[in-house]
């Protein structure tokens, strides 16, 4: 039996309460997606931003890790060793939350409920990505007080943080605000 041939009830199982359009689809003149294609096609959209996610937040925690056993972080004074702190639970954190993904299939696979999972497992990723920029942000911070001492290396390390507030949040927000507002296909509304 092939993918097209398989029971409804299959679909159904799979993906409770999905609709068997795609208004991307639709817009650009291809076949409409299934709600079992849909949902197997955003799980794999997230495994592959797993991956990226997760390789730069293990080589940062691994960096930070190292840190605490270097001469220079012993002369570090109480403020430094707060923030060192805060960042090393952060990256622990943000590590967590972005294999979670991962552990959800593992321990779900074969139970039916992919929908759950791909839902779970967004959520999961968005955490660990706010979790992986303050992680970021603070170790920012660490760096540029020993290298910049002074208020100009909060004012950097408050740019960059506004960079990637703007590049990872309000661009996405602004464009999926564009696109609602586009008039749908007379087909996609219901």
């Amino acid at each position: 039996m092939t993918m097209t041939e398989r029971p409804v009830e299959d679909d159904a199982a799979c993906c409770v309460g999905k609709h068997v359009h795609n208004s991307r689809a639709a817009e650009d003149g291809e076949a409409p997606e299934s709600a079992h294609e849909r949902v197997n096609r955003r799980w794999h959209e997230i495994l592959q931003e797993t991956r990226v996610a997760q390789t730069g937040v293990q080589i940062l925690f691994g960096f930070l890790l190292s840190v605490a056993f270097t001469p220079m972080f012993r002369e570090l004074g109480t403020f430094d060793r707060t923030v060192y702190v805060i960042t090393v639970v952060l990256g622990a954190s943000a590590t967590g939350a972005l294999i979670a993904p991962v552990s959800l299939h593992r321990f779900l696979a074969g139970q039916r409920m992919k929908d759950e999972v791909v839902e779970a497992a967004g959520r999961l990723m968005m955490c660990g990505m706010v979790l992986l920029a303050l992680t970021i942000g603070c170790t920012l911070l660490l760096i540029l007080r020993i290298v910049i001492p002074g208020p100009l290396a909060e004012a950097l390390v408050g740019g960059v943080m506004l960079w990637f507030g703007m590049c990872w949040y309000a661009l996405p927000l602004h464009l999926r605000r564009r696109a609602n507002r586009r008039p749908r296909p007379r087909n996609d509304r219901a």
